[in-house]
């Protein structure tokens, strides 16, 4: 009998002891992705530019791993290629941008003419993979290059900020006061509790770039910034989630132990940054 109740006392000991494992795996990979990327941002538009291309072929490849699971057959050569001149086409000049997604279009069109059993569904995603990957991205690669200096490398590193804070808040919000759901269906973890949590997280970053003096960025135009760039990164997780469920699977990859694939670290970013950079020069900051 006493066998038995040390046995039943160890159990918890040991799952607690396996959730303080899985948590520090999960912090430590974090923390090493946000070194990286925040130190390429600290170092200039090369490195910049570098690796978020990298980051691309990442996002790219398993995008298409996706795709083959859900019985799509894309030309990975030509997708991935694309993916990874995306970002490096905007260090030279933004309208190489135009010319990739031109020389994508003409050659996967070629590809479909010279091969009768490729059907416009693989042409299809092999399309839609380096644009919503590789081209979305290079937003990064503009936004470092817009402001030259220190003040640059802030103000990208503000903004994908705003985005993971975002992500943070909505989390920690949500586990502790999530009732109400946003898309069960799509994202079940996902509560409206946790969205007006990340709002808030995300207009703390603006406020503190405001706060700086450093651009010319109003109060209310920051506060609106922080919004609008939140509300844009919980599509690019919605869209993401419907991408996995559509292929059925719980994660993109599994490249950054406790997150899952770099597709699902970055999927936020892909319409926040955008997003962000879009509204920053329309509204004349940059």
């Amino acid at each position: 009998m006493a066998s038995n109740t040390n046995s039943a006392a160890s159990e918890p000991s040991a799952s607690k002891d396996g959730r303080l494992h899985s948590f520090i795996v999960r912090a430590g990979a974090g923390i090493v992705y946000a070194v990286v990327f925040i130190g390429s941002l600290i170092l200039g538009v090369l490195p910049t530019a570098v690796f978020t291309s990298v980051m691309s072929w990442l996002c790219c490849y398993e995008f298409y791993r996706m795709a083959r699971i859900d019985g799509k057959v894309p030309n990975e050569f030509i997708g991935l290629s694309a993916a990874v001149l995306f970002p490096l086409s905007a260090l030279v000049d933004p309208v190489w941008l135009t010319v990739i997604n031109f020389l994508l279009v003409l050659s996967l069109g070629l590809w479909y003419v010279q091969n009768p059993r490729t059907r416009i569904a693989d042409v299809a995603v092999t399309v839609f993979a380096p644009i919503y990957t590789g081209y979305m991205l290079s937003a990064i690669v503009l936004l470092r290059e817009a402001v030259p200096g220190w003040e640059g490398a802030l103000l990208s590193v503000g903004v994908c900020a705003s985005l993971w804070l975002s992500d943070s808040f909505a989390y920690m919000v949500g586990s502790r006061f999530g009732k109400h759901k946003m898309a069960p269906k799509i994202s079940p973890k996902k509560s409206w509790e946790g969205f007006f949590g990340g709002l808030a997280g995300s207009i703390v970053v603006w406020l503190i770039l405001w706060s700086t003096d450093l651009y010319d960025l109003d109060i209310w135009f920051a506060i609106m910034c922080g919004i609008v760039v939140s509300i844009m990164g919980v599509f690019g997780d919605l869209i993401e989630s419907r991408i996995k469920r559509g292929a059925g699977v719980k994660d993109s990859g599994n490249l950054i132990p406790g997150h899952g694939g770099m597709l699902d670290r970055s999927d936020s970013l892909i319409i926040g940054v955008i997003t962000a950079y879009l509204m920053l020069h329309l509204g004349g900051v940059l």
